[in-house]
């Protein structure tokens, strides 16, 4: 018999909010619901977290530290230009396949942040966007992008990479790999035949 894994119930309550979230949005989501939905009473639920807002902000900033850290991370490799928008392309879509609730609820509602987190989130993607960004500069630099305007390249692959979330399920007739592939081959190659 395989030992079962003690699910820790605060994760359980996290993942939860970010279903439900992504569903009805973090103003339509009660701690009600939530408790409903984790199967607890809803005054049990503040055994285990403090508020819905700390749920968000727990969730935003879980999200925006895995995205800044990768980004790091690739920032520090020697790859080229072009294999670290790749890889970040990359991290963009694994984690929507991966964590696609989470991810919505970062991408969407944190505007629902309360004070300083909201301000601490806004630089947190302000950090991300510009990495990214200097990534996309430095390859027109080196000349392995072509001369484009930076905000223009960045929005346009962080905009075309969002979708993910609504339209990939399992089971489709790509795998995540394809997907990845196909998206990375729109972006930064394109549908014209050279």
């Amino acid at each position: 018999m395989i030992p079962t894994r003690k699910v820790n119930k605060r994760q359980l309550i996290l993942d939860e909010a970010a279903k439900l979230f992504k569903q009805k949005g973090f103003g339509g989501t009660s701690m009600r619901d939530l408790a409903s939905e984790v199967g607890i009473e809803a005054a049990s639920m503040y055994n285990h977290i403090k508020s819905k807002d700390e749920i968000l902000e727990l969730i935003c900033f879980r999200i925006s530290g895995i995205y800044i850290s990768q980004l790091a991370e690739i920032e520090a490799t020697q790859a080229a230009y072009g294999e670290k928008i790749k890889a970040l392309i990359r991290l963009h879509i694994r984690l929507m396949i991966e964590d696609g609730a989470a991810v919505s609820v970062a991408n969407h509602d944190w505007k629902y942040l309360r004070e300083p987190a909201l301000t601490e989130f806004k630089q947190a993607r302000k950090q991300y966007e510009k990495g990214f960004a200097a990534l996309i500069e430095q390859g027109i630099a080196a000349g392995e992008f072509q001369p484009v305007n930076v905000s223009v390249a960045l929005f346009t692959i962080l905009s075309a990479v969002r979708w993910v979330e609504l339209w990939y399920r399992p089971g489709r007739e790509l795998s995540a790999e394809e997907l990845e592939a196909n998206i990375i081959t729109m972006l930064l190659t394109g549908l014209e035949k050279k």
